[in-house]
This record gives C-alpha cells, structure tokens and sequence, in this order.
C-alpha cells in the first residue's frame, strides 16, 4: 500500500538492475516503495515516505557508483 503522502521519484535504470535496486530498498523499511512502471525499459517509480527523502537522495547516489541510474521525472508532490 502506497502512502498518500509519499513524494514520487521516477528513475531509468538498466532492466537487469530492477530486481536489486528493490533488494537494496527493502533493506531500508519504511523508506521507500518501489514499483515497476515498464519492465522493458527500466523505468521504475520510487514513492518515498515523508522525511525520507535525503535518505533515499543518498542511497541512490552510493548505487550510482555501481549501476546506471537516471533521474527521468522528480514528482516533488503527493502521489494521489
């Protein structure tokens, strides 16, 4: 269940790296919610928790280092 306070964050990635980018964000309960928006393309929307939003700022940034990971549309608002 997506919060309806939660700000949506969409991002590129390689479709190989889906499945881990998700793995990553479980282990950081509460933080954020990932769903797939196109498989195919690697294109995945994040809706993050209030408050939580350095925080996935900085887990994004360190999993840049290992994998390509394009911000293609920041929501900045509620999700509705």
């Amino acid at each position: 269940m997506i919060p309806q306070c939660s700000i949506e964050k969409r991002y590129r990635i390689d479709r190989r790296e889906v499945w881990y980018l998700k793995f990553v964000l479980e282990g950081y309960p509460g933080v954020a919610i990932m769903r797939t928006l196109d498989p195919q393309q690697g294109l995945v929307v994040l809706h993050v928790a209030p408050g939580c939003e350095k925080e996935v700022d900085m887990i994004i940034d360190d999993l840049q280092k290992e994998m390509h990971i394009e911000l293609v549309e920041n929501g900045g608002g509620e999700a509705s």
